[in-house]
């Protein structure tokens, strides 16, 4: 595994890597990507082994313009009103933390988006991810470069450390800006909806497209205590359906340690225990849950943002929870952000990663 700082010398051995087959690790504004050329089916291949990705669970296509959308992207098949809002969108929130699912390319292969019809596509807000994915053909297939349903990566080290030599290199641009993965906005069809909250806020999309979105998609859930109850299904049945967006299934993004979820209230009043790590939202939630605590010396308490700024909370979030899952602790307590904006994606995160 090769690891070099990002440059315009290490930005095209890494293109050179991708254009001959290869995996390599990139920053985006978002997290880290995984990245392979989006037209290779056998390099596409091995992101999913590197992984341990299941075939069910498509990629994103990252592109380096919009003019090259087309690539990727079958808009023939768009309504003249969907290709409308694809316009605006893309006038005003790309480059940026968007995916939007649209008809794939035929020049896609199938392994890209779990077989459906469908691509999520997005055009990242970075400088390096933008140099690499023009020089490796202009387009890359790249989920996030950590094993699959664990804590996404914001730096290179967290690449490093989980994947190692699974990747044939690491191109490291620093922290992640953003820290959560893109929101995923379907508009495929007629009922125009999100897939999965990120980091451009479902207020910043409804401005653009002048109406307010139809509610979240349901996550799709295995193994529930509602499956004892029922009849066994068949061996074909348990093959799950292909996701139309990633990070859809109920467990995703989490941390070895167990991690339990709460609102301000209950996490006020949530007891100190020896050997757990309380991560809260803001100072002011931190400060009144120490002043009902008693013996508080070495608790471990981490805050997202002491002023209780969601874009500061959402960029620190997967980092602090890197940090405490190597703390060697029994249990993380973590509160809830308030939910608008991007709270809703640290929210949909924090979820998925709770026991």
């Amino acid at each position: 595994m090769i690891y070099l700082p990002a440059n315009d010398e290490s930005i095209v051995k890494a293109a050179g890597i991708i254009s001959g087959g290869g995996l390599v690790a990139f920053p985006t504004e978002t997290v880290y990507g995984l990245g392979a050329n989006a037209y290779d089916a056998k390099a596409l291949a091995k992101v999913f082994e590197a992984k341990g990705r299941p075939r069910f669970d498509p990629l994103i296509i990252h592109i380096a313009a919009i003019e090259t959308l087309e690539s990727v992207a079958a808009l023939s098949l768009l309504s003249a009103d969907a290709r409308k809002k694809l316009f605006l969108l893309a006038e005003n929130l790309m480059p940026g933390p968007l995916s939007i699912v649209l008809p794939k390319n035929e020049k896609i292969p199938g392994i890209a988006t779990a077989g459906l019809p469908t691509a999520a596509i997005r055009f990242p807000d970075h400088d390096v991810a933008q140099k690499l994915i023009s020089l490796a053909g202009g387009a890359v297939a790249a989920p996030s470069a950590n094993p699959f349903g664990s804590l996404s990566p914001t730096r290179a080290e967290h690449v490093r450390d989980k994947l190692g030599d699974k990747v044939d290199m690491i191109l490291d641009g620093g922290p992640a800006r953003i820290g959560l993965e893109s929101t995923v906005l379907d508009i495929s069809n007629d009922d125009i909806r999100i897939l999965r909250p990120g980091g451009t806020p479902k207020e910043a999309i409804e401005k653009v497209i002048g109406f307010k979105l139809c509610p979240q998609q349901k996550t799709q859930t295995f193994g529930s205590e509602s499956d004892q109850q029922t009849p066994l299904p068949s061996p074909q049945s348990l093959v799950p359906n292909p996701q139309v967006s990633p990070g859809q299934l109920k467990s995703h993004y989490a941390p070895k340690t167990p991690l339990f979820v709460v609102d301000r209230e209950k996490i006020i009043k949530q007891p100190y225990k020896t050997g757990c790590a309380f991560l809260f939202f803001d100072d002011f939630t931190a400060n009144e849950w120490l002043k009902a605590q008693k013996h508080t010396e070495k608790a471990a308490v981490r805050v997202l943002s002491g002023a209780g700024n969601a874009l500061e909370a959402a960029s620190k979030l997967f980092e602090t929870l890197h940090e405490l899952d190597s703390g060697n602790y029994e249990r993380i307590f973590a509160q809830f952000a308030p939910p608008d904006g991007l709270g809703e994606a640290i929210n949909d995160r924090l979820t998925r990663a709770s026991c």
